[in-house]
């Protein structure tokens, strides 16, 4: 193929991907979609504090022990 060649198909195949749409610049997000992503994003932020929270918990010693404690309580009342 000689250069003239290869140069009308790029210029045939870049026709074609702007025409359709493909290409990753013409994605473009309507207000309400905007919206809600940023309503999603901040509750995967909440969520992910209130495991961080839940898990500071769970993993607490003092915790632990209250659960010993209680299921020492639940097996002396059985």
């Amino acid at each position: 193929m000689n250069l003239t060649a290869i140069f009308v198909i790029g210029i045939i195949c870049w026709t074609i991907v702007k025409l359709t749409g493909k290409d990753k610049k013409s994605i473009k997000q309507s207000p309400d979609q905007i919206e809600e992503n940023n309503q999603l994003k901040n509750e995967v932020a909440a969520l992910k504090e209130r495991v961080a929270t839940l898990e500071a918990i769970v993993t607490d010693d003092k915790y632990n022990l209250r659960r010993e404690i209680d299921s020492l309580g639940k097996n002396r009342a059985a």
